[in-house]
């Protein structure tokens, strides 16, 4: 057995052959055309790869393949290792769609191995959370139009004008899908996701958007996809953000039970059996409720953390809205192989330890 750490040890025991239809789409190995040089399954494992050592560009991991013998076998390449752009084809070749069946895949068989929760094998989920994290493009924002003269100050104030972009519609100039967007530390040119995570911090879908659309728009995406994977979800949690009437129906129309926080506002009186957040921080509520609110918010935290740490989400170096939605597909990827490989090795304790394979 390999040492604790390498990520031969995690490769080594990834079995990747059934979705060789995924990964050999539009490859032939015999007739006309150019040989098949490398297999899809390396290249998978390259790019997870990638993920696992936060490689920040696919050049730097195609030299680091050419230079390290270990890198190579942990992939299953021979003595030689691709380029960047037979990475940027394979890509292509295998899309977005490609990419969120190969998730689905490995999420079915984490499921599957996990002991501490039986009922996800079938797609029960009991509880889960939902929350956004946002990365920034690798992109520069456009110059500043500086129409108005100070002279013309006086005139703007009495007549109105016709604006240019608000801050929320500027485009990034190499990434005009990215846009700007308020987070927490300000405004940033870049992507979100939107993550349901489950009661022990697993992750159970997503989806992307720029950074300027309102998390609540995603709700419905997010669960039309969980719903389409056969994933059922009894209970679903959330923070102030998602405080609100379409929401809440949208929930119940889908027969769902929420944990919904509410604002605290001084001229409305929150019902008593909802849960309110005070300062961002203070929740107020049924204990109940309050319990299983911060369990969730908490494990939704620390998944995003470890992500973003460990895995190199926030570190985002293409550019598109596809781009955005493979490099959080392979982040994911890379969580639930680690689950499946714990398992296989009899280290249930190891299911969440993604440092422990790096």
């Amino acid at each position: 057995m390999e040492r604790s750490g390498s990520p031969v040890l995690l490769f080594g025991n990834l079995d990747l052959r059934p979705l060789h239809s995924i990964l050999w789409k539009n490859l032939h190995l015999q007739g006309a055309g150019r040989p098949v040089e490398y297999d899809p399954e390396c290249d998978l494992r390259a790019l997870m790869l990638r993920q696992l050592e936060q490689i920040p560009y696919v050049k730097d991991l195609a030299k680091r393949l050419g230079r390290n013998p270990q890198m190579r076998r942990a992939c299953g390449y021979g003595g030689n290792a691709p380029t960047e752009a037979h990475f940027s084809q394979m890509k292509k070749r295998v899309g977005v769609e490609g990419f969120r069946a190969i998730e689905a895949y490995l999420r079915r068989e984490a499921f599957r191995m996990r002991s501490s929760q039986p009922l996800s094998a079938v797609g029960l989920i009991q509880a889960a959370c939902m929350d956004s994290t946002d990365f920034q493009a690798w992109s520069s924002q456009p110059p500043r139009d500086a129409s108005v003269d100070e002279k013309d100050s006086h005139e703007k104030k009495r007549t109105k004008r016709k604006r240019g972009k608000t801050p929320h519609e500027v485009c990034g100039v190499g990434d005009p899908d990215a846009k700007v967007g308020r987070t927490n530390k300000g405004f940033i040119l870049g992507y979100q996701s939107l993550l349901a995570v489950d009661i022990e911090g697993f992750p159970l879908g997503h989806v992307e958007a720029s950074a300027n659309v309102n998390e609540k728009k995603l709700v419905v995406p997010l669960l039309d996809r969980l719903l389409g994977e056969d994933i059922e979800v009894e209970l679903l949690a959330g923070d102030s953000q998602f405080e609100s009437h379409p929401v809440l129906q949208t929930l119940k129309d889908r027969k769902m039970s929420s944990v919904i926080a509410w604002r605290c506002y001084e001229a409305r009186e929150n019902p008593s059996d909802v849960v309110t957040v005070k300062a961002r921080f203070d929740v107020e509520g049924p204990e109940h409720l309050r319990v299983i609110y911060k369990r969730l918010r908490a494990q939704s935290e620390s998944l995003n953390g470890r992500m973003k740490s460990r895995l190199a989400l926030g570190r985002f170096t293409w550019q598109g809205m596809c781009n955005a939605t493979i490099h959080v597909c392979l982040v994911c990827c890379v969580v639930y192989a680690v689950a499946i490989v714990a398992a296989l090795l009899g280290m249930p304790e190891r299911q969440y330890s993604i440092a422990y394979f790096s």
